[in-house]
């Protein structure tokens, strides 16, 4: 019989800070959003190996949004905790509050959901289902059914496009 016990949200937090320094910067004087991602996808790969115990590959960052920009006297203080589970694939979802180092400020300046998936395709039990601590992880994994199902038509979506992208060489040979 496969163990059911829900796992808390807390249970796969991680919560990462992050100084903004000149090189992080775009030439708006902000946080490039290739750093933005970079950051979120390594620290919330964590909270999806502390859920599987296994390795875990990346296969979407779904409802990406870039609400607040970080700039030089800001820190980011990541956090990402495991929000749905299904068999081989898990949602992280993860929030990056900004802090203006200088006067206190705090705003939340991004948000996302991730998919990751085991990548043993051998991997034949459902994960524990996740239990929410706090009022926003309820809201959160109330809305993992609706999300998973929006990823499902997506993925229908992308095979139907991958059916007419070609991989010819684009230049005359």
């Amino acid at each position: 019989m496969v163990n059911q016990t829900p796992v808390s949200c807390n249970a796969t937090l991680i919560v990462t800070s992050h100084r903004v320094f000149q090189p992080d910067l775009n030439e708006h004087e902000s946080v490039f959003g290739g750093k933005i991602l970079s950051l979120v996808d390594d620290s919330a790969s964590v909270a999806a190996v502390r859920l599987t115990h296994k390795t875990v590959v990346t296969a979407s960052f779904d409802h990406v949004s870039f609400l607040e920009p970080f700039h030089l006297d800001d820190s980011m203080f990541l956090e990402a905790y495991v929000s749905g589970t299904g068999t081989r694939s898990l949602e992280v979802f993860v929030k990056i509050i900004g802090e203006n180092l200088t006067t206190g400020e705090r705003f939340v300046g991004y948000t996302c959901f991730i998919t990751y998936v085991i990548e043993d395709r051998r991997a034949t039990t459902p994960l524990p289902p996740v239990k929410p601590v706090t009022d926003e992880q309820r809201y959160i994994v109330s809305g993992y059914e609706k999300r998973n199902a929006q990823r499902k038509q997506r993925r229908a979506e992308q095979a139907e496009l991958n059916d007419h992208v070609v991989v010819d060489s684009p230049w005359p040979i």
